[in-house]
């Protein structure tokens, strides 16, 4: 009886921690929001397909090209570049050379892109106050 009882006990237990296990690792991978460098883009387009994907890389300087919806440009980590079609304003920090990441799907050689973020450094400097 006391046997059977602490069994009861430990398959209850077991139960409980595998779905409590189980919600936050789904919880989990579900917010989790990866990017890929513009190689790794690249080499899964076909995979991709018109999934909507995050594209890491350094704006080419030279590149940057307004249009009457937004402004292309191409991304580059330094081995593979992608052509980028952003329909919308740029951000303010929007540069040559500025790390991005672009939010938006393939169209056969071209990453069409509805947002941008800035990826800028930790350091912190305050606008200069011209007198």
């Amino acid at each position: 009886m006391i046997a059977t009882g602490r069994l009861r006990w430990w398959i209850c237990a077991a139960v409980c921690a595998g779905a409590v296990a189980w919600l936050l690792g789904a919880g989990l991978t579900a917010n989790i929001q990866y990017f890929r460098t513009a190689s790794e883009a690249v080499a899964a387009r076909a995979d991709d397909g018109s999934h909507t994907l995050r594209l890491a890389g350094a704006v080419v300087p030279g590149s940057e090209q307004d249009t009457a919806t937004g402004v292309d440009f191409a991304v580059t980590d330094g081995h593979a570049t992608v052509e980028v079609h952003h329909v919308g304003s740029a951000p303010e920090l929007f540069a040559a050379g500025a790390p991005v990441v672009c939010e938006g799907h393939w169209q056969r050689d071209l990453f069409l892109s509805d947002r941008i973020l800035i990826k800028h450094g930790s350091d912190y400097r305050p606008p200069e106050v011209r007198q």
